[in-house]
């Protein structure tokens, strides 16, 4: 991405269909936040169940050694092209892994290199991570796809009574449940945990979208896994380990923000700034574990695709039952609906993971992951050719492991590159950091404000919670989160402020708009960041 200032480097990644340009449009089949999903960039639709034969087999022995012979000098050279300071990549086919390589460095500046075992953060390459998981519990017949998450997380009601019941695992970790898009993001950014997340999202208004609006959210899918892992009276990530890391082998594998801090060889998070890369952040996804907090080294993740692509066996043992793991990559819901239907092709979802198919009608699975504070990664699978591969990156999203992954599946499964494809999903990346909330406009002749004390006070709403402006001397600050974090606010016009918000979900500066009641006292606030679904206007104590 471009140099941005400090505050728009702290961005989120997020799909608004406005947002993607006509030139990049084309190349993008699904656009998800904290993280996000790349499936095919083309793909017919679906072939009914009794339809024609499958295609042959495209990935011959020569396609593959000529791709993985090339994969040294285009990984190489996207690095240089990108600036990204680190990538490890794994590559497996006839479950073996049959090329494993880290490329540059750790941390921009200093020399330890990235090699196989380096642990990346996967950002929402966790949620295919997690949905393995819960597929493994309904393969141990402890819970099921369509079993009501209230029954065993009641706290994380959804929608009205009239709906609340009827939402299931399946909703959640399809993204069709209602809530609105990334909900629950920003009160992760401002401190809340996981528990007091996942009980404010009875609060959200879901309108008429349940089952009818794809909308990606990273706690409604934690949710989902959550009430998964209640049916074992283990939390979720213990669970993770016990089911799906130590038996797989994965060594160096946690859902753990403290055990990933404590290892030696992890990728540190880069940012652009001014046109380098720097070690600036260190985003902490513990709340939302099961949909962003996994890491992962490369090897581990070969381990992981071994799984995928053959059925959920693992050298022998059948470790994920095949038709619980098989669900997870069956569509489930229209991500990207087709701007032309005659022409256009739909982007499809299915249990923690994006559903396309090539132009020759083959399946195609992958979903990437992206902390605008720094880690991008991909993982794509070609589950009929037994080829899957996971790109892993420690710099903010510019479209590199997506790039990588087509590249190589296009070599082992054409003989050849059909695209560059790094400037149009570059492109997309940019789009994507667009600010969401509305710029904060200073007129040319801004009215002054009040005195101090009559915008200082207590203020509150059921979702966020309690918010304090403080006088401080002739300035004002802004109290926000359980810490709670402190924020400076400028003056702008009349009874406008702004603050520059921290996290995962910050762009530009933020309005902060006072009602001024008929005693000029303000009576309440609007804070634009957290109102982009209407959650973030707040009145007086």
């Amino acid at each position: 991405m471009a140099a941005r200032t400090t505050a728009r480097r702290q961005g989120r990644q997020e799909h608004r269909a406005t947002r993607v340009p006509p030139a990049a449009r084309a190349s993008l089949a699904l656009l998800t936040g904290a993280g996000l999903s790349l499936a095919a960039l083309h793909g017919p639709a679906a072939r009914a169940a009794d339809g024609p034969q499958p295609p042959p087999i495209q990935v011959t022995p020569a396609r593959l050694q000529s791709a993985l012979a090339q994969l040294d000098g285009l990984a190489e050279d996207l690095l240089k092209r990108s600036g990204v300071p680190g990538m490890a990549v794994v590559v497996v086919h006839n479950d073996r892994v049959v090329y494993l390589r880290g490329f540059g460095v750790l941390e921009a500046g200093q020399p330890a290199p990235v090699d196989g075992d380096t642990v990346f953060q996967l950002a929402s390459l966790s949620k295919p991570i997690a949905s393995t998981v819960v597929a493994a519990l309904v393969g141990d017949g402890r819970v099921g796809w369509d079993d009501p998450v209230l029954r065993t997380l009641p706290e994380a009601r959804i929608g009205p009574p009239a709906i609340a019941g009827s939402v299931t695992l399946r909703d959640l970790l399809s993204h069709r449940s209602g809530l609105p898009d990334h909900a629950g993001d920003h009160l992760e950014d401002i401190g809340f945990d996981r528990d007091t997340i996942l009980r404010r999202l009875r609060l959200i208004p879901i309108g008429n979208r349940f089952r009818s609006v794809y909308n990606y959210t990273n706690f409604g899918f934690t949710a989902g896994a959550v009430a998964a892992a209640r049916t074992t009276a283990q939390d979720w990530e213990t669970l993770s380990a016990q089911r799906l890391y130590r038996p797989l082998g994965m060594t160096r594998t946690t859902s753990r923000f403290s055990e990933l801090m404590a290892m030696a060889n992890r990728a540190r998070p880069h940012v652009r700034e001014d046109g380098r890369w720097v070690a600036r952040y260190q985003r902490d996804p513990q709340a939302q574990a099961p949909a962003g907090g996994v890491s992962a080294s490369a090897r581990d993740l070969g381990q992981w695709l071994r799984l995928q692509l053959a059925g959920g066996r693992i050298d022998g043992r059948q470790l994920v039952a095949a038709e619980a793991l098989g669900e997870t990559h069956r569509p489930q819901m229209i991500s990207t609906p087709p701007k032309n239907p005659s022409q256009d092709h739909a982007g499809l979802y299915g249990l923690g993971w994006g559903v396309g198919y090539t132009d020759r009608g083959e399946v195609q699975l992958s979903h990437s992951g992206a902390f605008n504070l720094g880690a991008s990664t991909a993982v794509y699978l070609l589950p009929q050719e037994k080829l899957g591969i996971v790109a892993l990156t420690n710099g903010q999203p510019v479209g590199l492991p997506e790039s990588l992954a087509l590249s190589v599946l296009d070599l082992a499964s054409r003989g050849a590159i059909r695209q560059d494809y790094f400037p149009a999903l570059n492109q997309v990346f940019q789009a994507m950091s667009n600010q969401d909330y509305p710029q904060v406009v200073t007129p040319a002749a801004p009215v002054r404000a009040l005195a101090p004390q009559a915008y200082a006070g207590r203020y509150r709403n059921g979702y966020v919670g309690p918010i304090t402006v403080r006088q401080q001397g002739q300035a004002l600050e802004l109290e926000l989160g359980p810490a709670p974090l402190r924020f400076p606010l400028t003056h702008v016009s009349g009874h406008t402020f702004r603050y520059q918000p921290v996290g995962e979900n910050a762009f530009g500066p933020s309005a902060v708009v006072f009602t001024v009641g008929a005693g000029g006292r303000a009576t309440g606030v609007r804070l634009d960041n957290l109102n982009l679904d209407g959650m973030g206007t707040f009145q007086r104590d």
